[in-house]
């Protein structure tokens, strides 16, 4: 949804430039475009005329404000309704109950439950600083019990065990009573999915609620359901008192529609969305930042989020103190930098959240080779001794050999990544004297580096 909304707008805001004002021409223009653009990502027939009519009855007649054109004006009330459409503002988990709180997690098999549940107890250990237990009462999915206890301790919570042959109450109720006797702050309980809705699956979920009487209900969803993802939450709001969507595999291949069909039709408000397949990869939904990714705008704050997120604030210090004290800028430090790139989630992951423009000619490098060859480098210094690391003066043509077979690439590209590496040293030594200003108008000669792809 995200691409073809915004590519649709941004032809219409080119065609009406120049206008003095909006008018219904226009606007039933920029609707139509609005419209498919929402249709081909599955957002459901009945929200997707209300939000046309939402846009249009405020689009209608007015005046051109400022500097704006009528397109930017027009993009404006689109963007101003996806927000409304989505839930304005962030809301977080509830916690407000007496300890233990209790969080149901619900959904159809597939959606990623499972994962979800032990992504929410890192977030809630990490974020929230609480002591996290889980259990599951899915006794029908193979193994479902042990994926439960595989991914809980992944995320450093506490798993409470289970078996097939027990009834999901009576699991719930015992995981309950540990919990309590145990000081646990939240206890997340995962239960069953079925690949379709049916009688017995929502009188067990029902049952469960009740049992428990949890202080959050959360309506796990595949964004990639399309249409069927409003069938499926109106179902279980029929049943349960939703209190919370997670929408999950935003990352993947999803037209995006959920997002906005799911908060109309059950009312209850977006409150994570999965972003990736790592424990990591959970984000409290912020509706106007997912707008702003929607229209081509990109996440800025969830970048520098990111990028904050994978620095390790202690050794970019103690690399600064090292440089401006004089000490020399060696291979070790060069594959620390690497490493910090991995862990900001990589090139891609990155990408997704530049806006548009930015993407694109972003987009016209080779993410895949340009990975490839960070993880290469990372190879070549991984095949050297530590004092080669150390003196990298002492690498010449027989122990260039030696790395090269180790790193199973040809000597040419230890060549290159020594260069690279004799650039980046060369830069930290002009920053060491002080010379900064001077080094940044040289760097916009260098292409890239410390990772300058192959040619």
């Amino acid at each position: 949804m995200a691409s073809a909304l915004s590519d649709k707008l941004s032809r219409l805001v080119k065609q009406i430039r120049g206008q003095a004002r909006i008018t219904e021409d226009n606007v039933n223009d920029m609707l139509r475009e609005v419209r498919m653009a929402l249709l081909e990502a599955d957002v459901a027939l009945p929200v997707v005329r209300d939000f046309i009519a939402r846009v249009k009855a405020k689009a209608l007649g007015q005046e051109v404000l400022g500097s704006l054109s009528p397109g930017q004006a027009l993009v404006s009330i689109v963007s101003k309704e996806l927000v409304a459409t989505m839930g304005a503002g962030v809301s977080d988990i509830n916690l407000a109950a007496q300890p233990p709180a209790v969080i149901l997690m619900a959904g159809l098999q597939g959606a990623g439950k499972t994962t979800t549940t032990a992504k929410l107890a890192r977030h809630l250990i990490e974020k929230r600083h609480k002591k996290v237990l889980t259990v599951s009462g899915d006794v029908y999915r193979p193994a479902a019990i042990e994926q439960l206890k595989t991914v809980t301790a992944q995320a450093g919570a506490e798993w409470f065990p289970s078996t097939p042959d027990q009834k999901p109450v009576a699991i719930a109720l015992a995981a309950l009573d540990y919990a309590r006797k145990h000081f646990f702050d939240v206890l997340l309980v995962d239960t069953a999915g079925r690949l379709a809705i049916d009688e017995a699956l929502m009188r067990e979920i029902k049952d469960l609620h009740a049992a428990l009487n949890p202080v959050e209900t959360l309506f796990v969803v595949d964004a990639m359901q399309g249409q069927d993802a409003a069938n499926t939450a109106r179902a279980f709001k029929e049943t349960l008192p939703l209190t919370g969507i997670i929408l999950t595999k935003l990352d993947g291949d999803s037209r995006g529609g959920a997002a906005l069909s799911v908060r109309q039709v059950t009312g209850a408000p977006i409150k994570f969305a999965g972003t990736s397949e790592k424990l990591d990869g959970l984000e409290v939904f912020d509706a106007e930042r997912h707008a702003g990714r929607i229209l081509g705008m990109g996440d800025i704050l969830a970048l520098v989020e990111q990028v904050t997120a994978g620095v390790d604030v202690a050794a970019a210090q103690k690399l600064a103190a090292r440089v401006k004290s004089g000490a020399t800028f060696d291979l070790n430090d060069f594959l620390s930098q690497i490493q910090q790139m991995k862990q900001m989630g990589g090139l891609s992951s990155l990408m997704d959240k530049l806006p548009a423009a930015m993407a694109a000619k972003a987009g016209q490098m080779d993410l895949g080779r340009v990975e490839k060859d960070i993880a290469r480098k990372q190879g070549i210094i991984h095949s050297m001794t530590a004092l080669e690391r150390r003196k990298p003066e002492l690498i010449k043509a027989t122990r260039k050999r030696r790395i090269a077979t180790g790193a199973g690439v040809q000597v040419q590209e230890v060549n290159r990544m020594l260069k690279e590496f004799e650039q980046m040293q060369d830069m930290m030594k002009k920053m060491k004297g002080g010379g900064m200003m001077k080094m940044m108008k040289r760097m916009g000669g260098m292409k890239g580096m410390p990772f300058n792809p192959r040619p």
